[in-house]
């Protein structure tokens, strides 16, 4: 890595391990020149094409024709500029028009720290960042970029600081935290956006469409970064793949509302940008005071969209999750959700707990109904203390008993929220986000709480913390079961500030949490994948990846997660079947391969399942403590997807040194008269020889099938199941052969000597 200005031909360049980053200067206005695989020195400064656009007009140094055409770094509005815009300033008198100029520049070892918000950070040994100051000198604004690169890392973080220094207040309406300019084609074709899409239980689908003119916006106003969309996107050459092809990728480290904008100009250029979502956004920033816009990751890869997912991985593992548990197996949790809901007491979480325990199985989480006078979902949100009706001796009591039988002990809440029927919403109701004199709209039959307020953060905190300091609670699982609507506070003299205000609230509380809770283990979680992002996982290394559990939804979810995410950040458990979302049955094997992939837990009644089902749950145990390791800190690699093939999935997990890799296949579907099918492995030492180690999948195939031994399995007939790394990555190798639906089989690879 390193970051370097040449004066003289006044251009900037940031370097990763494989990537270059460029700039340069044209009058002062500071404008994108490249993108894309490393060069060794600042060069490109004919791609600024400043002569080129005065030719067009016939008008040398004509202001607008300049400003339609120059590839701005961080494109202004109202002065020429026709493309979207990075930002859009009003000023006391009603004007809009805005334009920032290069003042100065520093380049330092290590990198800021972005108050109250979530952040990449680094040290000085392995970080370097540059920030450039520019400066609007009719508004009296000041304007930081800055860009981070670390060691190793093929990623560049970006994030956006504003400063009034004028004697008068300014509305931010739009300020987008990054942007960069590129050709919009590829050989002649238009580039391609991908972006995520769902709803509620089949979040992060993939979508793949063309370019064509015109703007294309990814966003969110629902409060959260939602189902619905993701603040991801990727710009991609035609052809890219998992392992070829051109990728430009962005990922917000935010959890509110966002907007992702692609725009394909006149001229076949396109402005990629993304930020805060400006349609629910407006801020006053008054004389002195400043403004720093939440950090968006910037991703390039010449080696398609595998090369970009580790990349994010690496990244976030290295330089974002700050748990005391990043690098630690999580212990193994049954929740008690799905087995019980609302209906269930001391004694039947005892039950459960017992038999968790017979299984090596290692926490108990107790999920909602456990506080007020709750026994369903319309009651008691607010009122967080335990229901001694349902649980005599109350949490103490509880607890302890669990602890008794040698497991630890977790809980679930939902802070944000707060029932009608309550005794906080009826003592204070004016402490629920809402529009004066307006019927507030219920979703779950609850409000939001106004976290914008401190009195309603210090309630929420204390409520949560006096529980903890209860009890010997060593998990939470938080909740946030519903957008948010209305959008009013009765503090608030500006209310497009109060999304972004209750976000930053979310943030302090959860930073206070675990501050004075160090060795708490937070599971963030919002309806499942609601609120999924990097924002989250600087507070909590996992997050429950979708409210669907069944393992055949699971595979497509979890495909689209791993775009970003790494294995250990996603929450995943083995559910009863049929599955209480969609209804199937799959094998419990199988639900067991797919969970593997997560932090790996439970979610059902153990006291009611089959014997059989039930007897494979210490061998999946076993299992999980043999590869965590690796599962978690290993690179990741997606072999097939259903998605595209329609019959069966297929990754992999490699160590970093090369020394093993687990291969995950689950069929979908099944079929008369198929052949087996062949699988390429990908990231192996080609010179090696690796051993396939069958005992892997012992506790992942399902006995009652009768397909256990496999005998009619062409890999089982090998003498030796000896290849070598070339073999397995450009030959392959031949999977057993499935009968059923939903069928699944673990391969374990060890680099022999």
């Amino acid at each position: 890595m390193g970051i370097s200005y040449d004066s003289e031909r006044q251009i900037f360049l940031i370097n990763t391990e494989h990537t270059s980053y460029i700039m340069g200067l044209s009058n002062d206005y500071l404008g994108h020149i490249y993108y894309g695989k490393r060069v060794n020195v600042p060069c490109g400064r004919s791609m600024l094409r400043d002569s080129e656009m005065a030719y067009f007009s016939g008008n040398i140094g004509e202001k607008c024709t300049f400003a339609d055409s120059y590839p701005f770094e961080y494109g202004t509005g109202g002065t020429g500029d026709f493309r979207e815009s990075c930002i859009e300033l009003t000023n006391v008198d009603g004007y809009t028009g805005c334009e920032f100029k290069y003042v100065s520049h520093r380049i330092y070892k290590g990198k800021d720290a972005l108050a109250g918000l979530p952040h990449t950070f680094g040290s000085e040994d392995d970080t370097e960042t540059l920030e450039i100051r520019l400066h609007d000198e009719v508004l009296g604004v000041k304007l930081y970029l800055s860009y981070s690169v670390f060691a190793g890392i093929d990623a560049i973080c970006r994030s956006i600081r504003i400063v009034n220094d004028s004697e008068a207040a300014v509305e931010i309406r739009k300020l987008m935290s990054a942007s960069f300019e590129m050709d919009a084609a590829d050989c002649g074709r238009p580039m391609e956006l991908i972006s995520l899409h769902g709803s509620w239980a089949r979040e992060r689908s993939l979508d793949r469409r063309p370019m064509g003119h015109g703007g294309i916006v990814i966003n969110s106003n629902r409060g959260i970064s939602s189902h619905q969309d993701h603040p991801f996107i990727a710009v991609v050459s035609p052809d890219a793949t998992e392992t070829a092809g051109d990728v430009w990728a962005m990922n917000f480290v935010y959890s509110g509302n966002f907007e992702a904008v692609t725009d394909r100009t006149q001229h076949d250029r396109l402005r990629v940008m993304m930020g805060i979502n400006h349609d629910t956004f407006d801020w006053t920033l008054r004389p002195g005071e400043e403004f720093t816009a939440p950090e968006v990751v910037t991703v390039y890869s010449a080696e398609g969209l595998g090369a970009m997912s580790r990349t994010f991985h690496d990244l976030y593992r290295g330089h974002l999750i700050r748990s005391k548990y990043l690098h630690m197996k999580r212990p193994i949790l049954i929740n008690n959700w799905e087995a019980t809901y609302f209906n269930f007491d001391t004694e039947k979480l005892l039950s459960i707990a017992r038999a968790a325990k017979e299984s090596g199985i290692e926490m108990l989480v107790m999920d909602d109904g456990w506080f007020g006078h709750r026994s369903s979902d319309n009651s008691s949100l607010g009122d967080w203390q335990v229901n001694t009706e349902k649980l005599p001796g109350g949490l103490e009591y509880l607890v302890s008993e669990v602890n008794k039988i040698g497991l630890k002990f977790g809980i679930w809440f939902e802070p944000e929220m707060v029932s009608p029927d309550s005794e906080l919403y009826r003592a204070h109701s004016d402490w629920a986000i809402a529009i004066p004199g307006r019927e507030a709209s219920q979703c779950r039959t609850q409000f939001v709480l106004d976290l914008t307020r401190e009195e309603v953060r210090d309630y929420v905190y204390e409520s949560i913390a006096a529980v903890l300091r209860s009890a010997n609670i060593e998990y939470v699982k938080w909740d946030m079961n519903r957008p948010l609507t209305d959008i009013g506070s009765t503090k608030l003299k500006n209310q497009g500030e109060l999304l972004h205000r209750y976000m930053l609230g979310v943030y302090e509380i959860q930073e206070r949490m675990i501050t004075e809770f160090p060795n708490l283990l937070l599971e963030n979680c919002s309806s499942g994948g609601a609120r999924l992002d990097p924002g989250m996982l600087y507070y909590s290394p996992q997050i429950w990846c979708s409210d669907d559990t069944d393992a055949m939804e699971r595979l497509s979810i979890q495909e689209g997660t791993t775009l970003m995410y790494p294995l250990s950040a996603m929450g995943a458990h083995v559910s009863d079947c049929p599955n209480h979302i969609v209804g199937r049955t799959t094998d419990f094997a199988t639900r067991g391969i797919v969970a593997l992939s997560g932090t790996f837990g439970y979610e059902l009644d153990i006291t009611k399942i089959s014997e059989a089902d039930r007897g494979l749950i210490p061998k999946q145990v076993a299992l999980y403590h043999r590869v965590n390791d690796l599962v978690r800190e290993g690179d990741y690699y997606r072999l097939a997807s259903g998605r595209d093939n329609g019959e069966f999935y297929c990754w992999s997990v490699v160590a970093k040194d090369k020394s093993e890799v687990l291969v995950s296949y689950v069929q979908q579907r099944g079929g008369a008269n198929l052949r087996t099918r062949a699988v390429k492995l990908q990231g192996l030492d080609t010179e090696a020889e690796y051993i396939l180690d069958r005992s892997m999948c012992d506790g992942f195939i399902d006995e009652k099938t009768g397909d256990a031994a496999d005998k009619n399995s062409a890999a089982e007939e090998s003498a030796t199941e000896i290849y070598r790394g070339d073999e397995l990555m450009y030959v392959g190798f031949i999977t057993d052969k499935l009968w059923g639906d939903g069928k699944g089989r673990l391969y374990h690879f060890v680099r022999k000597g």
